[in-house]
């Protein structure tokens, strides 16, 4: 059993001793936590909830909406629902947070709480310190009876979410539904099974094909996105008798695409294709996205006279930069696309809904247009240390072995070798680096990855 506490929320696994799994009491302890920090900041009694599919959705919405009402707050829950329709709804409904409950790509017996402030984005490092200083404490002031909150239930928000998607100057539904797409859609049994398709059909797509889109959180494969989770979508792309395939994770912020001939276009190339179209039609602009993502989107930005800026690992700080250089478009290689003029959070619908208009404009096939795009490969690697060994010293080592190198060290340490680039990150949880290594080839980014680590290794017996 597992219990992670973080800055963004709070994760774990249902069941197992308290302080030790995700319980009932750990949930509402931390929804109290929650509730009593949106009070004290915004003097706002109003907090949005949402949820995924999974198993144990239902019992930890009731927690969370039962003791927020008995803090005094007015709950209004949107169901079952994505993460950027809550993130979206927060704003909408003059709220002061939103608490989104979902695991994301995690197996279905995880689940969390994930935290959200009155503009409808995830809560900073000071912020999610604070809600866990309240958490600890557990110094909550519960209302009396006759000043408890009010609880309303608002199942119409998707819909809203998708007409301000059409609503978008560079969503052309005219051009999309000209082409007459033919999609297949794998949402892994969670609510992108009756979202994503409410979208396309939205857009003027006739014939989709669904996989997994019943709603009922039992997870028929890993939910995480990644080509090995991928294999019935793509044997069913294989038929040939399909355009495109279209994968979204539990709580629909993470976007992978696969293309006709069932080959994957990429999880790090849905940024890069939805940015290359949006810079065409902006005639440039700002672009950001993490240090462990791929060079193409830099190659991209540049192509069309634009710029871009890296920021650190995680939504927050991703959209951080962004703001600071009005960055047009963002995201994080995980198939996260962040879309500032809808709003500021990763949104598996409005990128599908962007893809599709540049892939319906451009005429090509999916396998055409990701060979338009630079080809990188990222190789993904970790070495273990012994609890004794200051993780902060070898990655300072390293730095300074590097030095003549392009070094970033706002995340761990990332260093520059033209167009290749390796970025080591120490995990917050266990004596463990990992390490990413890019090139444009497999061999050459497992090589550079492994040179890597022998120099680590160097400097540990050292």
């Amino acid at each position: 059993m597992a219990l992670i506490k973080s800055i963004s929320g709070i994760r774990g696994t249902i069941g197992g001793a308290v302080g030790e799994g995700l319980t009932p009491l750990d949930i509402v302890k931390y929804a109290a936590a929650f509730g009593t920090w949106v009070l004290d900041k915004t003097q706002n009694n109003t907090i949005v909830i949402g949820r995924d599919a999974r198993i144990s959705g239902e019992m930890v919405s009731k927690l969370v909406a039962a003791t927020l009402q008995g803090l005094g707050i007015n709950v209004i829950d949107l169901g079952l629902s994505t993460t950027p329709t809550v993130e979206m709804a927060v704003p909408a409904k003059k709220a002061g947070g939103g608490i989104i409950l979902t695991a994301s790509h995690n197996p279905k017996q995880w689940n969390a709480l994930k935290l959200l402030n009155s503009v409808g984005e995830f809560i900073s490092d000071a912020d999610g310190q604070q809600v866990l200083a309240l958490g600890d404490a557990e110094t909550f002031n519960f209302a009396p009876v006759m000043k408890l909150g009010q609880y309303s239930i608002d199942e119409t928000f998707l819909q809203q979410h998708i007409d301000a998607i059409l609503q978008l100057p560079l969503v052309d539904a005219a051009a999309i539904k000209a082409k007459n797409f033919r999609i297949v859609v794998d949402a892994v049994n969670s609510s992108g099974g009756f979202a994503v398709p409410q979208l396309l059909e939205a857009l003027g797509v006739e014939i989709i094909e669904k996989l997994f889109c019943e709603p009922t959180g039992d997870f028929a494969h890993n939910p995480e996105p990644l080509p090995e989770n991928l294999r019935d979508i793509a044997k069913t792309m294989e038929k040939g008798s399909f355009d495109l395939g279209i994968v979204v994770d539990p709580d629909v912020d993470r976007l992978a695409l696969v293309n006709e001939d069932g080959s994957m276009f990429g999880e790090e190339y849905t940024l890069v294709a939805v940015a290359d179209y949006v810079l065409q039609q902006n005639g440039g602009g700002s672009t950001v996205s993490n240090l462990s993502s791929t060079r193409a989107l830099r190659d991209v930005a540049e192509k069309h006279g634009g710029s871009y800026t890296a920021a650190a690992v995680g939504e927050v700080n991703v959209v951080t930069k962004m703001k600071e250089t009005n960055a047009v478009i963002g995201g994080e290689g995980n198939g996260g696309i962040i879309y500032p003029e809808l709003h500021y959070g990763r949104d598996s619908l409005v990128g599908i809904a962007l893809f599709l208009s540049h892939l319906a404009k451009s005429g090509l096939t999916m396998t055409r247009l990701r060979a338009s795009y630079p080809n990188y490969f990222i190789s993904k690697n970790k070495i273990e240390l012994t609890p004794e060994i200051n993780t902060d010293k070898v990655l300072e080592m390293m730095e300074k072995r590097y030095a003549k190198q392009p070094v970033n060290t706002i995340d761990g340490v990332k260093i520059e070798f033209d167009k290749e680039w390796v970025h080591l990150r120490k995990s917050n949880t266990e004596p463990i680096i990992r390490i990413y290594a890019e090139s444009e080839s497999n061999a050459t980014a497992d090589h550079l990855a492994n040179k890597i680590i022998a120099d680590i290794k160097e400097i540990i017996n050292s």
